[in-house]
């Protein structure tokens, strides 16, 4: 008998007026959307109570990074290098060749990443904050804009501390986190133009595209807003570069999403992504499927240049970039997996299982799901608590203390920025993001994770907000100290 072709149909979605519904396309018959991989090895994790977690977040100063992993139940602190690899990754890393300078690993690499992205010049590197600091350190200067649909922590602070001015430039509806839109991390096409109107050519060494879009919530990018920013681009003559850490999921949405691009595979929608780029910044901690690395590609060779003895200053030899022989082998294998249907549909699936849970629960959102991962509002959550106390913080350290579910604050914490008067201009969203790692979680820890935020959110009036007492100049949620307001509660309750 021939094999049976898969019937699938649309389930609509809500979408903004003007905007054709989102869907998903799932089978006929069984809508139940398994792993598509079995499990081989498990890793024992360690039970805390209450009391234990609450001497902890005091211990480390009630930032959630200074908690030891040993101590955290289900860790959603970030999807980056936290995901479980495939057997042929593991193989691959036994087959490792860690000659200095041309090895097999490093070829094959090479030929993995320059068939998927098209460009030229690829030069490895530990991860892709050292890639940022690569590129900034060659074309930024002091003065220089760089526009983006949103920067992330790391690429903002690369580029401040080049003394360069990141600009965030993403569509109105990114920056509202009940709003539906399919693709709420487009570029705002026409504050683009106005940027480099305002600022001419000299000032802006590049523009860059986040996909998926991290800070406004997983959101994707469409590819027709990809092609209007190339077009802006190529009238200024200014190079556009993605920040490509999430182009496989980002992939998988346009392929989902945007009209017209349905019967394609997500591989060759993401072939398309990089060729609408001059070059990408990459950690292969996210979309590489792997524990470490990442590179930078660009074509043109003179700025490849430039880049290239920068690496060999600060990172290594140009065909290992500061990673082992095994390490390029785990990535080539990762970059092959990570565009597999299979893969993405569950990949997407099992955050959108969370969204689902948590929305039912009333909790707000940022609509519609994202990527890898779902972000709760912190700031709908808790009105009770200003910006300047933190509420995302609060969010997350009572996630950790009620359930020992580790998350991460993306808001004032994070984005926070000091004003001439030393007040605090606060971020424009609070959000608290949990990030789920790659193939690591099976659906009862999830959940678990929905029982534990719907449980706090339903006593969301209780929890209190949170001052710095200690707080480095540079990406300070990584070692910041806190305490938390002990009368906050009871004022507000009060009042």
């Amino acid at each position: 008998m021939p094999p049976r072709h898969e019937e699938s149909r649309a389930i609509p979605l809500r979408g903004p007026d003007g905007v054709r519904p989102m869907h998903r396309v799932l089978p006929l018959e069984f809508q139940t959307i398994i792993e598509p991989f079995r499990i081989k090895s498990v890793e024992p994790l360690r039970f805390t109570t209450v009391d234990e977690r609450e001497q902890l977040l005091g211990r480390a100063g009630y930032n959630l990074f200074h908690l030891r992993a040993e101590d955290v139940l289900i860790d959603l602190l970030t999807d980056s290098g936290t995901g479980a690899m495939s057997t042929e990754q593991w193989a691959g890393m036994m087959r490792g060749d860690e000659s200095y300078a041309g090895s097999r690993s490093y070829l094959r690499f090479l030929e993995v990443v320059q068939e998927l992205t098209g460009f030229e010049h690829i030069l490895p590197t530990h991860q892709g904050r050292a890639a940022e600091r690569i590129l900034f350190g060659e074309v930024v200067r002091p003065g220089h804009v760089v526009p983006n649909n949103t920067h992330f922590d790391t690429t903002r602070a690369n580029i401040e501390h080049f003394a360069g001015l990141p600009a965030d430039l993403v569509i109105p509806e990114g920056m509202r986190p009940s709003d539906e839109h399919p693709f709420k991390g487009n570029v705002d096409v026409e504050r683009l133009e106005q940027s480099l109107r305002e600022h001419g050519r000299e000032r802006v060494p590049l523009v860059m595209v986040t996909v998926t879009n991290n800070s406004g919530g997983g959101q994707p990018v469409s590819l027709e807003n990809l092609r209007a920013v190339r077009r802006v681009c190529d009238r200024w003559g200014v190079p556009l570069f993605l920040d490509a850490c999430r182009f496989a999921e980002n992939a998988w949405f346009i392929k989902q999403r945007e009209p017209g691009q349905s019967h394609r595979s997500p591989r060759d929608i993401a072939r398309e992504m990089f060729r609408l780029a001059d070059g990408a910044t990459f950690s292969a901690k996210k979309d590489g499927l792997a524990n470490i690395g990442g590179f930078l590609a660009m074509n043109d060779e003179a700025l490849a240049e430039r880049c290239r003895n920068n690496l060999i200053l600060t990172e290594g030899f140009p065909s290992y970039g500061g990673l082992a022989g095994y390490d390029l082998e785990a990535i080539a294998q990762g970059l092959r997996e990570v565009t597999e249907e299979d893969y993405l549909r569950y990949r997407v699936r099992g955050v959108e299982y969370l969204w689902e849970k948590l929305d039912a629960a009333g909790i707000p959102l940022v609509r519609p799901a994202g990527g890898h991962a779902v972000y709760v509002d912190a700031k709908a959550l808790l009105p009770h608590v200003p910006p300047e106390q933190y509420p995302a913080q609060s969010l997350a350290v009572e996630l950790y203390r009620a359930g020992g579910v580790r998350s991460v604050e993306i808001g004032s914490v994070m984005f926070g920025r000091p004003r001439p008067d030393g007040t605090e201009e606060p971020a424009p969203m609070e959000l608290v993001r949990l990030a789920i790692p790659r193939r690591v979680y099976t659906q009862s820890h999830i959940d678990y994770v929905a029982e534990v935020t719907v449980a706090v959110a339903d006593r969301a009036r209780e929890l209190r907000g949170y001052r710095f007492t200690e707080a480095p100049r540079v990406l300070r949620h990584f070692s910041a100290r806190f305490e938390p307001l002990a009368t906050q509660a009871a004022e507000c309750l009060s009042g």
